[in-house]
């Protein structure tokens, strides 16, 4: 049965653009022709996505006017699907490794609060044993519509659910977006990674060459590709780019923000005093309790937010808030 009712609005918002402004068949620019809104459901709540859908505009370019989607979004979630792979990959260890049946596992997410029906447990358990089968039944379709593209620009990710589970490595072309491989292993070392690129390699033939490698950047991965694809660029995602280059602004960050905490621990024990109280200056100091707590608490996701700058511009404003509070009661005492 269809939807009735439309989803909830996705809490937070990310744009995902191309990594690349040119065509990899031309080699000249592209321009952004629109974009496309994706509504995901992931491990750690719902992301609306915002794409932005490149195009080549040289009639002669065998890509003439065909979609250049940004690389990010095929490690996020399968073509057509509202559920992240981190909510896939947690499906498949936990009917695989822990042997739950669907209505456990449909619990077990509604305990993490994923906005899931059973039915979708089951298809996404489907699409889960269709990854790992891929390689088995797909092949030639593969090899068909990648060579008309003649070249492959491969990603390489891997996704746990959780801390002991097995690991879902998924290797894909970024530029048809089609998974060219799929497949859970109990870790993600040089021995485990050689085998997979390299079938990868044998699969996609001599008129198939691969082109560039895109990665995480975990040493493991830089060793494999080196081995099994020397001489291929290997470029790491942009998002662990950033997070590395800003890892010595993040690790400042962090300890203003355990300095700031240090001078903000009496608030629990003065919200508790507060509590047994009913007067109004009593509920209105209660507020500001909860305000601190709730800055406290809101960490952001590095290194996209300074969560000690944060902190201390809502300590700021709490601040603020209380010297205008003071003055105006000041105010009244003294017309």
């Amino acid at each position: 049965m269809a939807r009735r009712d439309a989803r909830e609005p996705a809490p937070r918002t990310e744009v995902l653009r191309c990594e690349t402004e040119t065509c990899p068949t031309c080699g000249q620019s592209t321009t952004l022709a629109y974009h496309n809104s994706r509504r995901l459901m992931t491990l750690h709540g719902a992301v609306q996505y915002i794409l932005k859908i490149r195009q080549c505009r040289h009639p002669e370019c065998a890509r003439y006017r065909q979609p250049l989607r940004p690389e990010a979004e095929g490690a996020l979630a399968l073509p057509r699907s509202e559920y992240g792979l981190d909510v896939l990959a947690l499906i498949g260890a936990l009917r695989y490794s822990e042997h739950r049946s669907v209505p456990e596992i449909h619990a077990v997410l509604l305990d993490r609060e994923v906005e899931v029906s059973e039915r979708n447990v089951t298809h996404l358990l489907h699409r889960y044993e269709e990854l790992l089968a891929l390689r088995l039944t797909d092949a030639t379709r593969l090899r068909e519509k990648l060579r008309a593209q003649g070249q492959v620009i491969l990603a390489l990710d891997g996704l746990q659910p959780d801390v002991g589970h097995e690991v879902l490595w998924v290797l894909r072309d970024v530029l048809s977006g089609e998974v060219l491989l799929a497949r859970a292993l109990l870790g993600g070392g040089e021995a485990e990674l050689t085998p997979l690129i390299q079938e990868v390699k044998e699969a996609l033939g001599e008129g198939l060459p691969i082109i560039g490698v895109i990665s995480d950047g975990q040493h493991a991965i830089r060793h494999t590709i080196a081995q099994v694809l020397p001489g291929v660029p290997h470029q790491l995602c942009q998002f662990h780019y950033l997070r590395e280059a800003a890892r010595p602004v993040f690790e400042a960050d962090r300890h203003a923000k355990v300095q700031l905490k240090r001078e903000l621990r009496g608030v629990r024990k003065l919200e508790r005093s507060l509590e047994v109280r009913t007067d109004l200056p009593a509920r209105v100091l209660l507020d500001y309790c909860l305000a601190v707590r709730g800055a406290l608490t809101d960490d952001g996701r590095p290194p996209l937010a300074a969560s000690g700058l944060k902190l201390r511009r809502r300590i700021q404003e709490v601040e603020g808030s209380l010297a205008r509070v003071i003055t105006a009661k000041k105010g009244r005492k003294n017309p």
